[in-house]
């Protein structure tokens, strides 16, 4: 959480990861449960490799002067999976659109550089049969190209759902198909 204050306005920030618009909503409402004398819940996200699931909130203040600094922020850390909620506690004294738009732009910042940036390969999901005689070779195709296991199930067959970054994918599924009975299918 970063502060900021201004003519006795006060700004808190949260900066949360998110995977989807239900994670926006649950976080949104723990801060509102946790704040409860708050004026204003302030917010931007952006969601997905493709950063085209997004939005900017002003929740009460004039248009323009809170979502979208907080979500400039955002997009100039060159950030997604992000939430930014900036919490304002009302000082008494107006600031103006400009000093909001400071306020909120500065708050926002403030809790990016708190923030732990976690970075993630970006992965295909893929299911994987194959007989227990081929575990050895299989497991060495996983390691050599950092394939992770999600599932697995051992029946009759070794039954895997796996994930495998996109910069290992062609080679990957190109030693998986090589080995004989191996059965190997994208998923959604």
């Amino acid at each position: 959480m970063a502060e900021f204050k201004d003519r006795g306005s006060k700004f808190l920030a949260f900066a949360s990861e998110v995977s989807s618009i239900d994670d926006v909503k649950n976080k949104l409402k723990h801060l509102k449960e946790e704040h409860p004398k708050a004026v204003h819940f302030c917010y931007a996200f952006r969601i997905g490799t493709d950063g085209n699931v997004f939005r900017a909130a002003d929740d009460g203040e004039p248009s323009g002067s809170a979502g979208k600094p907080i979500l400039g922020q955002i997009d100039s850390a060159g950030l997604t999976d992000l939430l930014i909620v900036v919490v304002r506690y009302f000082g008494g004294t107006l600031l103006g659109v400009p000093g909001l738009i400071n306020a909120y732009k500065t708050a926002a910042y403030e809790a990016l550089q708190l923030a732990v940036v976690v970075e993630k390969n970006l992965e295909a999901r893929y299911a994987l049969e194959f007989p227990y005689t081929l575990m050895n070779d299989v497991m060495r195709i996983v390691k050599q190209h950092q394939v992770r296991i999600i599932t697995s199930e051992m029946t009759l067959f070794c039954e895997y759902q796996i994930r495998i970054p996109l910069s290992e994918v062609t080679e990957a599924i190109d030693k998986f198909e090589k080995l004989r009975e191996v059965a190997i299918k994208s998923l959604p």
